[in-house]
């Protein structure tokens, strides 16, 4: 049991107690980081025929690293959720969120080798490493701080997002039925108007596909406008929860104010 307690303590992101705490919190995180590099760097031919053998030997290192974490954690789960009982814990890790980035981060290593797959289907899954860069979540305290900042404002940002989507569609129909008989082939179908609203509402412009009647110039002002307030919504939401979270946290931490004496100025300890 104390094997165990101290696997756990090693491996949990809000101990870093002792040397050994630390030393594992960051080479995990480098890890993840050397294979976000590594991924990066195969894509260009020249590097990755160069220096193969050392990609390989990256790979290989952060899946025998990355498989030994996700058993061992399987292993202490009992340790994380203490409430239920081992083997109901153990299968609430494994069902959670940080649970299947652990076992996406290594299953394709490993599915060629269990089942038969496509050569183009393996080299779609070698993208799964990506999702080791979630990995650090648990890792960073500013990655879970904006982890739970998404958690408490999912509600604000679904209704945003909704009413963005409402309009999206609304400006897309009004735009097919505006140009569609003078351009008829930039808006062939609402599909391609809502392209255009995209990127409109989105302030981004392209350029590819714009109106050429009168009042279709004058809806995509509008549209244009209305981007700019409600696209920018959600960033003041979660900017808004994140500065009220960082306060909170603050808090937490901020030690006692000492009291000074009334004679000498002098801080007294309470």
């Amino acid at each position: 049991m104390k094997i165990k307690q101290k696997v756990y303590n090693l491996l949990d992101e809000d101990q870093n107690n002792s040397k050994a705490d630390v030393f594992v919190h960051y080479f995990i995180s480098a890890l993840i980081i050397i294979n976000v590099i590594a991924l990066f760097l195969e894509s260009y031919e020249n590097i990755n025929k160069d220096y193969k053998t050392l990609f390989w030997y990256i790979e290989i290192i952060s899946i025998i690293v990355f498989s030994i974490e996700y058993l061992l954690r399987i292993w202490t789960a009992d340790l994380e959720y203490k409430d239920v009982k081992p083997y109901k814990a153990r299968l609430k890790y494994i069902g959670s969120f940080m649970g299947i980035i652990d076992l996406a981060s290594v299953l394709p290593f490993y599915l060629p080798y269990l089942i038969k797959i496509d050569l183009r289907v393996i080299r779609v899954l070698r993208l799964f490493r990506l999702l080791r860069l979630l990995k650090l979540n648990r890792h960073s305290n500013s990655l879970r701080l904006i982890t739970l900042v998404f958690r408490r404002t999912k509600s604000d940002i679904l209704i945003t997002v909704f009413i963005v989507s409402l309009l999206l569609i609304l400006s897309a129909t009004l735009m097919y039925n505006i140009e569609n008989e003078a351009q008829p082939e930039a808006f062939s179908d609402i599909g391609e108007a809502l392209w255009w609203a995209v990127a409109t509402l989105t302030t981004v412009g392209y350029g590819d596909i714009y109106p050429v009647t009168g009042i279709g110039k004058v809806l995509s002002g509008v549209i244009a406008l209305l981007g700019i307030g409600i696209v920018a919504l959600p960033t003041g939401i979660i900017s808004s929860a994140y500065i009220e979270e960082i306060q909170h946290s603050r808090k937490k931490i901020k030690k006692t104010p000492c009291e000074q004496c009334p004679h000498c100025g002098k801080d007294l300890k309470k």
